[in-house]
């Protein structure tokens, strides 16, 4: 499948799937629905317009990818994508989510600004989250849920939940599960009728483990409660990932695929990187590949091998490439 649309959400492990994306759509020559105006993003937070893609008026519904971060809205996506695309999105454990965005937001969302740490804001959110400021504190309740175009301070209700449950798997064919990401790349892989190297990756957008604060019990009841929605969003689709999982595939061919996955990827890892890992922000020598900072994290990048040939250069070097890179990279070529 070359018409694939995916619902980029925040702190889920998506920067990792939207180079898989650009990868794929330059190795198939497809073309990507950029943002207007060389932006990173396709209008967010405002609810997406077609509008908002670069060059909509004069290529009309002739994209085939688009996967930069948007707040979806399903009928202008529609004026984008062709009629056979293929949605699909990731969800993550709301959890370790919430501390992710935490960290990660921490400078620019009034919410965290204000609380000592993350446990202190959990102890009161209220005390710190005022709904006024919402569109300044999306990151600090139910991200999920409004990324997907939905209200993240609506009411708890369970025939509001069940509405939007129902709704989100009538506009995407498949919801994957960061906290399983190679499950969900082989899962991934096989509803697009992809090959292995097309799903392979390197992890992008990750965070040295120096930067993560320690949830203590009652802070991860109170992230159940306090983003009630995306904690059920996450439970609907965690049960319909690995029910999807046990028809498509099977449990036994799942482990085989996933250390197939595993093993290329450590090969990969080998041939491109010099040190083998992804290393502090500090440590990246060519700083054209230093990944995008924010709030109190340090963003992991990597060093590539210096004698690489060609060939080999290129296919590393779109592997470790961050998001902002990748973006404007594509603009050149596509909106030269």
């Amino acid at each position: 499948k070359t018409n694939v649309m995916f619902l980029k959400t925040h702190k889920t492990a998506s920067s990792t799937v939207l180079n898989i994306m650009f990868r794929f759509a330059e190795r198939c020559n497809l073309t990507v629905a950029l943002p207007a105006g060389q932006l990173v993003h396709l209008g967010y937070p405002k609810t997406f317009l077609a509008s908002f893609v670069e060059e909509f008026q004069a290529i009309g519904q002739n994209y085939n990818i688009m996967c930069n971060h948007l707040r979806f809205n399903p009928s202008e996506v529609r004026k984008v994508m062709a009629a056979n695309a293929f949605y699909f999105s990731i969800l993550r454990n709301p959890i370790p989510l919430l501390e992710s965005s935490y960290v990660y937001y921490k400078d620019s969302v009034p919410a965290f600004r204000i609380s000592k740490d993350v446990n202190e804001y959990l102890a009161s959110p209220m005390k710190y989250y005022h709904p006024e400021d919402y569109k300044q504190n999306i990151y600090a309740r139910n991200i999920m849920w409004f990324d997907f175009g939905y209200n993240n301070n609506a009411e708890d209700n369970k025939k509001y939940i069940q509405a939007v449950l129902k709704e989100i798997e009538q506009n995407f064919h498949l919801i994957l599960i960061a906290d399983y990401f190679d499950e969900s790349m082989i899962l991934l892989k096989h509803t697009l009728c992809w090959d292995l190297d097309d799903v392979i990756y390197f992890k992008l957008n990750s965070r040295s483990q120096d930067t993560v604060q320690t949830l203590t019990l009652k802070s991860k009841e109170r992230i159940k409660a306090w983003c009630s929605l995306d904690w059920k969003l996450y439970l609907h689709f965690n049960q319909s990932f690995w029910r999807r999982i046990e028809e498509t595939i099977g449990f036994e061919k799942l482990e085989k695929e996933v250390n197939h996955l595993r093993t290329r990827q450590k090969e990969l890892m080998e041939t491109c990187l010099s040190d083998q890992e992804a290393v502090g922000k500090d440590h990246i020598k060519n700083k054209a590949l230093l990944p995008f900072q924010s709030g109190a994290t340090d963003i992991l990048g990597y060093n590539l091998k210096q004698d690489l040939d060609n060939r080999t250069l290129r296919i590393c070097q779109k592997m470790v490439m961050p998001e902002l890179q990748y973006t404007s990279y594509l603009y050149a070529v596509q909106h030269p």
